[in-house]
């Protein structure tokens, strides 16, 4: 009889390891943090603002924009602000906004926001750079040969959540009303199209819990009608693919944008709009949870 319960012991004992070997691991929650758009060129304000992010052990970092409105669009701002966020001890990710290179302007008060752009991407998202990537693996479009030049649309994953942003501009998604051709909001318009069938397409097939979308401008607000025949809704077709997109995902889908809001999560089936605008958030993701995500703390 010894003999046998040993036996049984035995057989328990390699059951239970061989169940722990294939069981999945727990999914833990997590939290990532939100530092919205810069109000002046105050460097201290972003490393603050960085150091109150760091407080809560965030997942990553998301940065909406390195230049606010006072400050000009030299190469030394550019570069100083890199090398702030370099310092943080957490990765951070940078979305590009209207200010960053759409609004900026020459001595002559000509546009140069195609070049401010080029400059951008070049500086920023040339190489996976340790300020943004620590912990961190990121693709980016312009892995693919035809959509080289978008490097700063960038994607990473975290328990079974699909995160991405996008450079959609504030200011209309910067569509021009130049006669002609308008030449960089035509070619971003398809890039980002392709990059956000992308993303749902990957969170689909990998049965992802959950997408988060990071973009500078709420491309769902539906613009207030106007008497002008020139005005263009910049973001109809990109509305139009993200609402399509996500009532087809079976997961959660989050929006957070870079503009003023109300505060928390505006949900609307399994699609929500969160604002940081001028504000930090922290939101808090719950992998395993039925609502996915939640705003645990907005700061100013």
């Amino acid at each position: 009889m010894m003999k046998r319960a040993l036996q049984l012991l035995v057989a328990g004992i390699a059951l239970f390891l061989a169940l722990s070997v294939h069981a999945k691991p727990k999914e833990q929650e997590f939290v990532f943090s939100v530092i919205g758009q810069p109000s002046s060129g105050d460097d201290a304000t972003l490393r603050d603002a960085l150091r109150h992010s760091g407080l809560v052990r965030p997942a990553f970092i998301v940065v909406n924009g390195i230049r606010p409105r006072n400050e000009s669009c030299s190469d030394s701002v550019f570069q100083r602000r890199r090398h702030l966020l370099g310092e943080a001890d957490w990765p951070v990710i940078i979305v590009l906004t209207a200010r960053d290179w759409a609004g900026c302007r020459s001595e002559s008060g000509d546009s140069i926001a195609q070049e401010r752009l080029s400059h951008l991407r070049s500086l920023l998202f040339a190489s996976d750079h340790e300020a943004r990537t620590k912990r961190l693996t990121l693709v980016r479009q312009s892995s693919a040969a035809k959509y080289r030049s978008y490097s700063e649309n960038a994607s990473w994953q975290a328990s079974r959540i699909l995160f991405a942003t996008v450079n959609l501009p504030s200011n209309n998604n910067h569509y021009l009303t130049a006669a002609g051709r308008n030449n960089e909001f035509e070619d971003r318009l398809v890039a980002n199209r392709a990059w956000l069938q992308r993303i749902f397409s990957q969170a689909k097939r990998h049965k992802m819990r959950g997408i988060v979308l990071f973009a500078d401008a709420n491309p769902l607000a539906v613009p207030a009608r106007t008497n002008r025949s020139d005005r263009r809704d910049g973001f109809a077709e990109t509305r139009k693919q993200i609402l399509s997109l996500s009532a087809r995902f079976p997961g959660k889908v989050l929006l957070v944008h870079g503009q003023p809001s109300t505060g928390g999560i505006t949900w609307r089936d399994n699609l929500g709009v969160a604002g940081a605008g001028r504000q930090s958030l922290d939101v808090a993701v719950y992998p395993t949870g039925a609502s996915v995500f939640a705003i645990r703390r907005s700061r100013k």
